[in-house]
């Protein structure tokens, strides 16, 4: 993997994609926070070298939102890879207040028929769980998530608080 050419592609997609509304998704941008966050340089894309837990047993979030580790698809079959980001959660991050999101191309996640992955390589963004709780409280009160498959919220909720509630 050109770990140069991916920060590209994934900032790109950022841009793209998930700052963009989106009729499928009742005119919301898949992230209505991250063109703010990339705007505000608070989007950290660094290259994964090892494993997720390796790599982010001792991340380091500094003034950052999120930070994002980029892996070769092909380095990790989707199920292994999720498997990695579940245990590096309840191992190192959750007790450190972080949250581990797992995007991987083979495990494609879809809303309403917007599939939301990057598409092109492994990525775990790490968020503070707090912020991220508070902010999806915000959306939860503004319908954000009406008509999204409970399925796939009860999924991206593991591990958080559900908004809805």
């Amino acid at each position: 993997m050109n770990f140069e050419q991916a920060k590209l592609d994934i900032e790109q997609w950022i841009v793209d994609f998930v700052e963009k509304p989106n009729p499928l998704l009742n005119n919301w941008p898949p992230c209505p926070y991250a063109r703010q966050a990339r705007l505000s340089k608070k989007v950290d894309i660094r290259q994964g070298c090892y494993n997720p837990i390796d790599d982010l047993k001792h991340v380091v979030m500094k003034d950052f939102d999120v930070v994002a580790y980029v892996y070769g698809q092909e380095r990790w079959p989707a199920d292994e890879f999720n498997e990695l980001v579940d245990i590096v959660n309840q191992a190192h991050l959750n007790s450190q207040g972080l949250i581990a999101l797992a995007d991987h191309p083979d495990d494609v996640e879809t809303v309403n028929g917007v599939i939301m992955n990057q598409g092109q390589y492994a990525i775990v963004f790490v968020q503070d769980l707090a912020k991220l709780n508070h902010f999806a409280r915000i959306l939860g009160k503004k319908d954000f998530y009406n008509g999204w498959p409970e399925d796939y919220l009860t999924v991206l909720f593991a591990g958080r608080e559900d908004p809805r509630l």
